[in-house]
């Protein structure tokens, strides 16, 4: 049965001190079930900040890695049910610059591309660009494409760099800020106190960030004690200043691709949204266009974040992994299968940090489950799937 009861369990007291005494204390783990209906946590353990000696809860927001790819594309699609996005228009429209692969400048670039992975950007040249560089310059670094596959060619390749193309075309059209936009557009309307590189989340939020640790025991990212950091990136040496950012010229400021920052029980409140089929939030068509696969492995036509063709994605929509669908089953190149049940399903997954993350649900019965684990080994790799052994665990628990 996927709902448990909620254990809010956790150590009572704080860890001793010290750097090898820190990396023997366990990660800190939280799932939260939901349907179309109801939302439920089933366990939250371990420690949100291991100085304070502070228990995680499903109310703390932390850092969700690649899930914020998926609630990006929603602040996309509410803006092609405005009509002031086509997902098969040449994005060099929006943003007034032409945007073009030297290698095949005859082939536009579109956000249906983007968004699925299929552009011909790569992570060669860095998605992080700090405030005061711009996309444009970024996208003139050679490194940034792939010279070997055409857009829209079939060819997929995980790449952070379509996310700020994304934002900064997000930007554009509505002269908006991405963290003001995606406040706006999605989060506010689904009455969720999160926010990206922290930029608008509440004071009490900020109080209940999860620190994220990587395996060793070291701080890897939001050690905040309770004060904003600078939410933008920053070249060495320069001030934290927006006041003369022109919306449009750098979409990566934000981390549109892995920035979010969110409690699990709101990041449940999503995935009932998309269980519910997007019902009162984006229109059927836009739903649908989410959800479609857009393109599908088949062992030879694509590469993961890695860079190997490691199964790890097997079917892809609009920044949406489809689970336990793609080509090639029976012949061992999808390795999807982080549930142990076999069951199709959609969201995403996230790893970061030490992080691993997710937001799953089964469009047959609108049960899902929004996790994060953190301090996860890099070598730490499954056994049934592409996925951690990490992973592995929590959704086996979700499942009993």
């Amino acid at each position: 049965m996927l709902f448990a009861l909620l254990c809010l369990a956790g150590p009572a007291l704080a860890p001793p001190a010290g750097h090898a005494q820190e990396a023997r204390v366990g990660p800190a783990t939280v799932a939260v079930a939901f349907d179309r209906d109801r939302i439920r946590p089933l366990f939250a353990e371990g420690l949100a900040d291991r100085a304070q000696g502070r228990p995680v809860t499903a109310q703390d927001p932390v850092r969700i890695a690649s899930v914020s790819k998926l609630v990006t594309t929603l602040g996309v699609m509410r803006l092609v049910d405005q009509g002031r996005l086509e997902l098969d228009r040449d994005v060099s429209d929006y943003l007034g610059w032409p945007i073009r692969n030297p290698a095949f400048p005859d082939r536009p670039i579109t956000l249906r591309l983007l968004l699925s992975h299929q552009s011909s950007l790569t992570d060669d040249a860095d998605y992080l660009i700090p405030l005061g560089e711009t996309l444009r310059s970024r996208l003139g670094d050679p490194r940034a494409w792939d010279r070997s596959h055409a857009p829209g060619s079939g060819w997929f390749r995980y790449t952070n760099l379509n996310f700020p193309v994304v934002a900064s075309v997000m930007e554009r059209v509505t002269g908006e800020r991405f963290d003001r936009l995606m406040a706006r557009l999605v989060l506010a309307p689904l009455r969720i106190d999160a926010c990206f590189n922290w930029s608008g989340c509440s004071p009490a939020a900020l109080k209940r960030a999860v620190v994220l640790y990587r395996s060793t025991g070291e701080v890897a990212r939001d050690d905040l004690h309770g004060v904003m950091p600078c939410p933008v990136t920053l070249a060495d040496g320069a001030a934290c200043d927006l006041s003369t950012y022109r919306p449009g010229d750098n979409g990566a400021l934000f981390s549109p691709q892995g920035g979010l920052r969110i409690a699990m029980v709101d990041l449940a409140r999503i995935g009932r949204m998309l269980a519910r089929g997007g019902r009162g939030f984006l229109s059927a068509r836009s739903f649908a266009a989410l959800t479609a696969a857009q393109w599908r492995f088949d062992g030879t036509n694509g590469l993961d974040e890695d860079g190997t063709p490691s199964g790890f994605f097997c079917a892809y929509g609009l920044a949406l992994q489809r689970l336990g669908e793609g080509e090639g089953k029976g012949k061992g190149v999808c390795r999807d299968g982080v549930f142990a049940d076999g069951r199709v399903r959609w969201g995403h997954a996230g790893d970061a940090y030490g992080l691993r993350s997710g937001l799953w649900f089964d469009p047959a019965t609108g049960r899902g489950l929004a996790f994060f684990t953190t301090a996860v080994d890099p070598a730490d790799r499954g056994t049934r799937s592409a996925f951690s052994a990490a992973e592995e665990r929590v959704t086996d628990r979700a499942g009993r």
